[in-house]
């Protein structure tokens, strides 16, 4: 009882919260005084702003030789189902993107391709950046970054330093999945560890890289391996300060190995905002949580902003890697769409670019 009061009254004044205090509000299982604690925390960073961008998605492939169970998406070399872009793929995309108004983010994420080499992924970063100068490009999570030094035998570092010279501007948080190497043996094997994973980030923003982070809950992670995958990520954030913005993924079972073999079922809209308010309340160092409509669906995503999110992400066009998951929603929404969504909630739509400048305007500060 002791625990679980003064876990509320940490909670409750803004102060940081260690694994014990959030195990004790996890179990305390108060949504509503969770969701109070959670705006609060919020509208300490950003006010009654809530963001959201103009971005595209692509996803240079499906065939990966990781072969995670956790994946609906890749398939394996050889597989009728497989694509490759190629730069004429990726230059038709390019043209339809110069036509979408207010675009400030392409956002490229792919499988981990047995033959392609590094090559390939640098001419993509230049191709895009060449074609829209004036667009973030936020590519290549930890995972294939990792992918990229083992296939070159260069290090980390170099391999970002390439990247970054080739015109990429962020990182995305994928691939973090929980970071325990118990969980990732099971998930997803072939991946990058979880030393490799922070070895990544921390290079990154070493490097003036940002870079976001995320969780994929509702597998096989103990309650308590979710939550000190929170507090790694605040460790992080502590020593670098490259962070600038949380995302959760709940796992959608249908159509992978990993859903099939522990019959797995999505986990509720209380599981949601229960981990939303909780990631907002412990990771007092970033500034921005996300509520992923592609992943949460459109309503949910919009009662998470009264439970801390600050930012819906954006408009999503072409994205494929949740939908092959399972994922019921669109593939993108228009800017008015998710203007009239979050101003619905009492919140302020506010349009930003990757880095949080909002379009038109200085950054907002909170």
């Amino acid at each position: 009882m002791k625990n679980i009061e003064a876990a509320r009254a940490k909670a409750a004044a803004g102060e940081r919260l260690t694994l014990e205090d959030a195990l004790a509000l996890y179990e305390d299982n108060d949504l509503l005084f969770l969701a109070d604690c959670a705006r609060r925390a919020k509208e300490k960073k950003s006010g009654r702003s809530v963001y959201y961008t103009v971005n595209r998605h692509i996803n240079l492939t499906n065939i990966c030789s990781s072969n995670c169970p956790l994946c609906a998406f890749q398939v394996e070399a050889g597989d009728a189902r497989g694509f490759v872009m190629e730069p004429g793929d990726i230059e038709r995309v390019l043209e339809q993107a110069k036509k979408t108004p207010n675009l400030s983010e392409i956002h490229i994420v792919s499988a981990l391709h047995p033959d392609k080499p590094f090559s390939y992924y640098r001419a993509v970063v230049r191709q895009v950046k060449a074609a829209l100068p004036h667009v973030d490009v936020k590519a290549f999570t930890p995972v294939e970054i990792v992918n990229f030094a083992k296939m070159t035998g260069k290090s980390i570092r170099e391999v970002l330093s390439l990247l970054k010279e080739d015109g990429l501007d962020s990182l995305p948080g994928g691939g973090a999945e929980i970071l325990s190497d118990r969980v990732r043996a099971i998930i997803c094997p072939k991946k990058a560890t979880t030393d490799e994973w922070i070895e990544t980030m921390k290079a990154a923003h070493s490097l003036g890289i940002r870079t976001n982070a995320s969780i994929m809950y509702g597998h096989v992670e103990t309650i308590e391996e979710r939550l000190q995958h929170l507090i790694t990520i605040r460790e992080i954030q502590d020593e670098t300060g490259g962070f600038q913005a949380f995302m959760l993924f709940p796992f959608h079972p249908a159509h992978t190995k990993l859903g099939e073999e522990y019959q797995l079922q999505r986990v509720g809209s209380w599981e949601d905002m229960k981990m939303m308010a909780l990631s907002r309340l412990i990771l007092d160092n970033i500034d921005h949580v996300k509520a992923f409509w592609i992943m949460l669906t459109l309503p949910v995503a919009q009662l998470a902003l009264g439970f801390g999110a600050d930012d819906l992400d954006g408009t999503i066009g072409g994205e494929k890697i949740n939908q092959a998951a399972g994922a019921r929603t669109t593939t993108a929404i228009t800017r008015t769409q998710l203007s009239k969504i979050i101003g619905a909630g009492g919140y302020e739509p506010v349009e930003r670019d990757t880095f949080y400048q909002p379009i038109g305007g200085s950054e907002v500060r909170a």
